[in-house]
């Protein structure tokens, strides 16, 4: 039990502490001991390539400089890449004396990789929000909901917005969009009896993220039959059987229709 409450303490003063944050969701920003780093600071669009693609393969052994030419770059020399790396390290170390190696992005021979205990990055400190949450749900509900409501407030939107279109982010948004699902439906449940109306609005955020994500319209159904109102239940669980008729198809799932039949017993 305490070692779930240091581990986070300990994620809380990394996110506010560490001297290079990043922020990936809704937004990019650069935060450098504790000021916001201006757009002009990265200059060229392939700088913010790069970087952004490191902190999307920040957890992958270190990346080979040629791989990542290929990745990003379509007739890419050398010198376009030297002139990239050379932004990021500037950018992150603007005052690194000439001649010393950079602190936040380490290399070893022609691999690159960021140096993830001195660098916060939100979509990082979310993941393990998440799973402290998880695994405090069998061990202390207060702890799963604080770290819960931690990941939920780092998500400000979709990673890397400016990058949808870019294969190698694709990876990296769909993970970070199943874990607020979720927190957010997690956290959802374990609020339904002692605040259902904030249990319908972080089910209702979620179905804003995906509107297909049944466990959200169950929690809602459940939310709205505490507070007493069988009629606002039962048109969740027809906007439910809308949605995944026109997206895919396909009709409920039987835990869906079973509290459906529940709903329909009620007087």
């Amino acid at each position: 039990m305490a070692d779930l409450v240091s581990q986070l303490a300990a994620l809380k003063h990394f996110e506010e502490t560490a001297p290079i944050r990043f922020q990936t969701l809704g937004q990019f920003v650069l935060w450098r001991n504790g000021e916001k780093v201006s757009n002009k600071e990265w200059g060229r669009d392939k700088t913010l390539q790069l970087i952004q693609y490191l902190i999307s393969y920040r957890n992958r052994h270190a990346l080979h400089k040629e791989h990542i030419m290929e990745q990003l770059w379509e007739d890419a020399d050398d010198r376009d890449f030297k002139v990239a790396l050379h932004g990021v390290n500037k950018a992150l170390e603007p005052n690194r004396p000439s001649r010393t190696e950079p602190i936040y992005l380490q290399r070893q021979g022609v691999t690159y990789q960021l140096d993830l205990n001195e660098i916060c990055i939100d979509v990082d400190v979310l993941d393990k929000y998440i799973i402290l949450g998880n695994e405090a749900l069998a061990k202390d509900l207060d702890i799963a909901k604080e770290a819960y409501k931690c990941a939920i407030k780092l998500y400000q939107g979709s990673y890397l917005p400016n990058r949808i279109f870019e294969d190698w982010s694709t990876e990296e948004r769909e993970k970070v969009q199943i874990l607020i699902l979720g927190g957010l439906v997690n956290l959802a449940e374990l609020l339904v009896e002692e605040n259902p109306m904030e249990s319908v609005r972080l089910a209702q955020q979620a179905i804003s993220i995906d509107a297909t994500w049944e466990d959200a319209y169950r929690i809602q159904m459940q939310a709205y039959i505490h507070k007493g109102n069988r009629p606002q239940a039962l048109k969740t669980y027809q906007k439910c059987v809308n949605v995944l008729d026109e997206e895919f198809g396909i009709s409920p799932l039987p835990a869906t229709k079973k509290l459906l039949k529940e709903i329909e017993t009620i007087a």
